[in-house]
């Protein structure tokens, strides 16, 4: 089932990944030929993820398993936008809160953990602790940016809904009275970034997501159009109480191939 919304208009898709296309291990049914399909038609798309526990050979590594034809060209993570911000800045000292595969895609920035001049947060899974967080503090006090990759709230796993870093980065923003510069989804930066790799305006674009906020919203924000589906993290509940409308939800990425046909 799907609300209104004339697919017509739309000349190209923006997809999430975890939740959307995939569930940890197992991709969501029709979802590679669902991508296949809108290639066919020459439509373009590109996969926007939050992911920071993978580096982004990993990622493709994950996706070609999964069966998901998705190319390398078609990818944006929050991990590559960061790098690209990092680099901006004059390659600083970083301190990079990453389990150890991501952060090989930061290789040619000097680490420092004791005096950086921008900290990364990511996610470092179970090592998150008290005494973690605390030295994260000192760092921002002492003049670091906090460059957030994300600020998600949480995700869908095989066992159930895990709490995301955007605990972690809410509280260092409270207890610091600074603000993160967020990398990731929702940030319009992030999503203006693959609109100008498709060479499309937003309105002509449409997201494509398994989150109200980060997805739809961030989507909504820039003027895309916003896709809920109701796989991975979707929840009725919380849909229902989000300050953002979906313009259609769908009950998986597999319903597209019918709708656009319409």
């Amino acid at each position: 089932m799907s609300q209104e919304l004339d697919f017509s208009e739309i000349k190209g898709f923006l997809f999430d990944l975890d939740g959307v296309m995939y569930v940890g291990g197992e991709a969501i049914p029709g979802a590679a030929d669902t991508i296949s399909y809108l290639k066919s038609l020459s439509i373009p798309v590109r996969f926007c993820t939050n992911t920071t526990v993978l580096s982004n050979k990993s990622m493709q590594a994950k996706l070609a398993k999964l069966g998901l034809p998705v190319d390398s060209s078609e990818f944006f993570g929050s991990i590559s936008a960061a790098v690209a911000y990092l680099r901006s800045q004059g390659n600083p000292r970083c301190r990079l809160l990453l389990t150890e595969d991501p952060r090989t895609d930061f290789a040619e920035f000097v680490e420092d953990e004791d005096n950086p001049e921008i900290l990364v947060v990511g996610d470092v899974c179970k090592a998150w602790s008290y005494d973690l967080l605390h030295s994260a503090f000192l760092n921002i006090m002492d003049g670091a940016e906090m460059v957030a990759l994300h600020k998600g709230r949480y995700w869908q796993t095989e066992t159930g809904l895990q709490m995301d870093i955007g605990a972690f980065v809410a509280g260092l923003e409270y207890v610091t009275s600074t603000e993160a510069r967020i990398i990731g989804k929702p940030s319009p930066d992030f999503f203006r970034l693959a609109l100008h790799d498709m060479g499309l305006q937003p309105h002509e674009v449409a997201m494509v997501g398994d989150d109200i906020i980060s997805d739809i919203g961030g989507a909504q924000a820039v003027g895309m159009k916003g896709i809920m589906v109701r796989t991975g993290k979707y929840r009725e509940e919380t849909v229902a109480r989000a300050p953002v409308t979906p313009d259609s939800v769908i009950d998986s990425v597999a319903d597209l191939q019918t709708l656009i046909t319409r």
